[in-house]
Parts: structure tokens; C-alpha cells; sequence
């Protein structure tokens, strides 16, 4: 199912969202439609707040193959770089944001595991994005300069 997507001014867009206390058919649906979601609008990370859920809960379109990861946790950091960014939920701008190249987080799969993840480059950028969305936090939060108007 297509969700709706939450635009800036949303109150949900700037909470911190809770953590999963159990991945049951409610949490799996609402990734399943997440990842819907996320197609259907073209993006490559959608996290739950977007979508009106304050869960902890990110999916990621990376190289064509849609993950979910849930409850993730950025363990390590390293490099720096300034690229812009667009957001489903910032429609219309693209801002520069200064992020890690290179990151290891954790963070639980679908069936509950916790795994280690190395992310670098555009994975990198995504999952770091999509985490602050879990902290509340957008592009514009984070802007370095003057953001871009972009046609959509």
C-alpha cells in the first residue's frame, strides 16, 4: 500500500522516534509498504516518520535491492563530505549537507537479527540521512549553505 508522505512542518518530522520493541505483522507490513513507498516516489530511503510512524525503522534502495533496517545505530565514522541532498518529505530544494564518507552501523534485519553493516559512499550518505529523520532532523537542519531550487 502507498502511504502518504509527511512534509516539512509535519510535528512527527521532528520527534525522535521509538525504538521497536518487537518486529511483529504490523512492523512487517509497515516495511513492506515503506518499501512500496519508496518506489513508487522514487527514492532511495524512506525511514518510518515520514510516513506518520514514530519508529525506528529505515528502508534503503540500494543497488536495486530494497533493505530494512530497524533500530540502526551509527557505531563508527570516518571522512568527511559535502554533497547535496534531496528529501521525499523537502519537496522542490536540494541543500549541501556535510556527512561521513564512510560509516559501520548496526542495526536488527527483518527477523530480528542484529547485524554489522560497512556503508560508503551514496549507501553511506542514504543511511545517514535517513537515521536523522529517526532523530528528527532534516536537510535543512543540516544545510552548510543556501539550498538549491530544483524542478520536480
Amino acid at each position: 500500500m502507498i502511504l502518504e508522505i509527511r512534509k516539512i512542518g509535519d510535528p512527527i518530522l521532528k520527534v525522535r522516534a521509538k525504538k521497536v520493541e518487537k518486529i511483529d505483522e504490523k512492523v512487517k507490513k509497515l516495511i513492506n509498504d515503506m518499501i512500496e513507498t519508496m518506489k513508487f516516489s522514487n527514492g532511495v530511503g524512506l525511514a518510518a516518520p515520514q510516513v506518520g510512524e514514530s519508529l525506528r525503522i529505515i528502508v534503503v534502495d540500494y543497488e536495486e535491492k530494497p533493505m530494512a533496517f530497524i533500530n540502526p545505530e551509527i557505531l563508527e565514522r570516518e571522512g568527511e563530505s559535502i554533497e547535496y541532498e534531496g528529501c521525499l518529505s523537502v519537496p522542490g530544494i536540494e541543500v549541501p549537507v556535510k556527512r561521513a564518507q564512510s560509516i559501520v552501523f548496526k542495526a536488527q534485519d527483518i527477523n530480528g537479527r542484529v547485524k554489522k553493516y560497512r556503508a560508503k559512499g551514496l549507501f553511506s550518505r542514504v543511511i545517514q540521512h535517513e537515521i536523522d529523520h529517526l532523530d528528527g532532523v532534516l536537510i535543512v537542519d543540516k544545510a552548510v549553505e543556501e539550498p538549491l531550487q530544483v524542478e520536480k
